[in-house]
């Protein structure tokens, strides 16, 4: 009897999951948009100098994909919350469900999602490299930095679909106390005001320390360690904080 339930809910979170990849579309549409607006932004250079020597004039500008990065995090922390409102909640239970099943198909949907936008966001560095090679009048291009093996293109591929994946776990704890109780919309802001007034006193951005406790990671293993037990402890409290809502809250 045991395993007839497992295999039925094992169903249900198929069919949630499915359901999900097809009624918020919208949501990859709108990752579209932002990357592509990042890349517009990118275009522009994030800095650049230049030195000058008799007839000899020199000018150097740097381009990164970072913004497409940032508006990639940005996204995937808003789809993340989304997800946890009352209105993609009550979808659900055109479903045989229960709020396990639930929470477990939203979160193989920020999965898929995560993969999808870390993916996407890595390689646009390469399409931005590709832009400026062909329509943007530079002269010399660092040669240095076209010459990547397959393994570190991977390497950094796997590494942004665990940094999409974090924030998206992220979002959801923020979105799942939302829904718990409206003060919440208050408090993270308040909260992330003093912390950063805290960490400027003390000299030292609270955001920055918790980003070095990821990025000075040189290991891939360890990384992948730290990441997944962050994301495996927002979600599991997500689904621990979601257990003190009443049923059709």
């Amino acid at each position: 009897m045991m395993s007839l339930i497992e295999i039925n809910q094992i169903d249900i979170v198929k069919k949630q999951y499915f359901f999900k990849l097809r009624s918020y579309v919208q949501i990859f549409s709108t990752m579209m948009i932002l990357q592509v607006i990042g890349l517009l932004f990118s275009i522009g250079g994030v800095g650049g100098s230049g030195t000058s020597n008799d007839n000899v004039s020199v000018e150097v500008s740097y381009y990164s994909s970072s913004t497409v990065m940032m508006l990639t995090f940005l996204w995937a922390f808003i789809s993340a919350i989304l997800i946890t409102t009352k209105a993609t909640r009550y979808d659900d239970f055109s479903f045989i469900t229960n709020r396990l099943t639930s929470h477990l198909s939203n979160i193989l949907f920020l999965l898929t999602a995560s993969v999808i936008g870390g993916i996407t966001a890595f390689l646009s560095g390469y399409l931005l490299k590709i832009i400026i090679y062909f329509f943007i009048d530079i002269k010399i291009i660092n040669e240095g930095s076209m010459n990547i093996t397959v393994s570190e293109i991977l390497i950094g591929i796997f590494a942004s679909i665990l940094y999409v994946l974090l924030t998206c776990a992220l979002g959801y704890m923020v979105g799942t106390l939302v829904q718990l109780h409206k003060i919440f919309i208050v408090l993270f802001p308040g909260l992330l005001i003093g912390l950063n007034m805290w960490s400027i006193q003390n000299g030292k951005m609270v955001i920055e320390e918790i980003t070095e406790f990821f990025n000075s990671e040189s290991s891939l293993v360890l990384f992948f360690v730290k990441v997944i037990l962050t994301t495996g402890l927002l979600f599991s409290s997500s689904i621990a904080i979601s257990n003190r809502m009443e049923v059709r809250k």
